[in-house]
């Protein structure tokens, strides 16, 4: 017995990209691209329509498993609806909505941010000629569709087979997508094949894990491996081996160390509206499996565990905030800001409580809104030639000079974006922090707190760097902002002003998390 309505979110979003797959085969080509927006922007608004209907039945009847043996046992069941997925996909979608206006955005001369056509060799005449007869690759709205029902799939597995199938979904699509980048070409492929091949090694980690498991149970379901914990089958060791394995394939989506090195290389050659959809959308999605995975099964091993979470912990906040330090590169910089958030937000995970699952959701969800806006920025600051013209994205920290004067709107949201990453108050990102951070002290980890404040203040030194750039140095020469179609510049202030009005009034989104986590299966 199926429950088709408690995949409503999920059958939207890869249903349009389907019908996105059919209209890129028979559209003409000079209308694919409005058709393909429209049709992306509407599938996610509706996507999350459907959400919000979801969580209502949620409210009213509780979790329930979406598949179901005829008796009514659950151990089929390959979904499952509860508050926390549902939230979890609300967060998802939000993000997406706005990382989709800046991924569609194209600059003044109708340049978007991907190849003309992606299969050209870098340098080679196919490739200048499909540049000069403005070819545009369509094909990214049913990728970001497809990466994106593989997300909404992930937060709600409880079966370790759909939760690889998810995974993959969710990976292959981003794998794709990393190698179009419009300018630096090389570098974009070869950003996609380090993601692709250590992405592959994860998986391959992943599915160890679950053979691992199974041996151990007899069962790929949650439920049914957590039977099994609870009555004990003398085999303790591979019970805890499998949950390893798997917690680091999940791990490895979310760049925390060290399993890492992806991030810096991927952040930078990938196109950067697709750094800032995938520095958002990944990371909740694998925090979200992360977290069913480790407190329906992992509690079984909580002592196991505690020590390899908090040594995985206080790598990724010192390899983030090391690193980090020493960038020049706004992209990369990022990208270590991530590894260290990641660090932060395990805090969270870590403290197997109920509030620490409705921390690291809103820490994500500040950390997702504030990313996705940090790298629309980054799209709309170009570099010039002798010659004053436009050319890739101005991504060296020197280039951001006096930003605050040639343009105070960029600069104001970039700041904003930075605070909020810094976790300075009246920002989403300090309240996240402080959620997260009363998770661990509350579980016993007042030492892994202490580090990460630390570390969160060492890391408010690159970011209030970019900062003095912006705002106390003059223009250089050889960079600019460019106009645009304008969706970028939605985007990034509508996560402007989400970002200060979740420091401001962070109450209501935080009782509905904390009402969220109540209904986790």
């Amino acid at each position: 017995m199926i429950d088709w309505a408690a995949l409503t979110p999920t059958l939207i979003i890869l249903g349009s990209a389907v019908l996105g797959v059919v209209f890129e085969a028979f559209i003409p080509r000079a209308a694919r691209r409005g058709v393909q927006v429209v049709l992306s922007m509407v599938a996610v608004a509706a996507a999350l329509v459907s959400v919000v209907w979801r969580w209502t039945v949620v409210k009213a009847d509780g979790p329930t498993s979406v598949a179901m043996a005829p008796d009514g046992s659950t151990q089929v069941g390959t979904f499952v609806e509860d508050g926390a997925a549902v939230a979890f996909q609300a967060i998802i979608l939000i993000c997406a909505l706005v990382a989709l206006l800046v991924i569609a955005d194209r600059t003044q001369t109708g340049e978007g941010s991907f190849a003309a056509s992606a299969a050209t060799q870098p340098g080679s005449t196919d490739e200048r000629q499909a540049t000069t007869a403005n070819l545009q690759q369509t094909e990214v709205f049913p990728l970001v569709l497809f990466s994106l029902g593989g997300m909404l799939a992930f937060t709600s597995a409880s079966d370790l087979l759909t939760l690889f199938v998810a995974l993959e979904v969710l990976s292959l699509p981003l794998y794709v997508l990393t190698a179009t980048a419009r300018r630096r070409r090389a570098l974009s492929q070869e950003a996609a094949m380090k993601y692709f091949v250590l992405g592959a090694f994860s998986s391959g980690f992943f599915l160890m894990g679950a053979a691992f498991l199974y041996g151990y149970s007899g069962s790929i379901t949650f439920t049914g491996i957590t039977a099994k914990v609870m009555t004990g089958t003398g085999m303790d060791m591979l019970l805890i081996t499998g949950v390893t394995l798997v917690l680091v394939g999940l791990l490895f989506k979310v760049g925390a160390a060290p399993f890492h090195a992806w991030t810096p290389d991927t952040y930078q050659g990938a196109p950067t509206p697709i750094t800032g959809y995938m520095a958002a959308g990944t990371k909740i999605a694998a925090f979200a499996a992360m977290l069913r995975f480790l407190y329906v099964i992992g509690t079984g091993v909580q002592w196991e565990l505690t020590p390899v979470l908090w040594t995985i912990i206080i790598l990724t906040m010192c390899i983030g905030t090391v690193m980090g330090l020493l960038q020049t590169d706004i992209k990369r910089m990022l990208a270590f800001s991530s590894i260290a958030h990641a660090g932060f937000i395990l805090i969270g995970v870590s403290s197997f409580s109920q509030i620490g699952i409705s921390a690291t959701a809103f820490y994500l969800l500040a950390y997702g809104i504030a990313s996705v806006g940090a790298f629309g920025i980054v799209t709309l600051v170009r570099e010039t030639d002798a010659e004053g013209s436009i050319l890739g994205e101005a991504t060296n920290i020197e280039k951001w000079q006096g930003l605050g004067k040639t343009n105070p709107l960029l600069a104001t949201c970039m700041t904003i974006f930075l605070l909020s990453f810094a976790g300075i108050p009246l920002t989403s990102g300090f309240i996240g922090k402080f959620a997260a951070f009363s998770a661990g002290v509350a579980a016993g980890g007042g030492v892994l707190v202490v580090l990460a404040v630390l570390a969160s203040a060492a890391t408010a030194f690159f970011y209030f760097r970019l900062i003095t750039y912006m705002f106390f140095r003059d223009p250089v020469e050889g960079s600019e902002t460019v106009a645009s179609e304008g969706f970028s510049i939605v985007a990034i202030v509508t996560c402007a002003i989400i970002t200060i009005l979740l420091g401001i009034y962070p109450q209501p989104i935080l009782d509905f998390l904390g009402e969220a986590a109540v209904f986790m299966l």
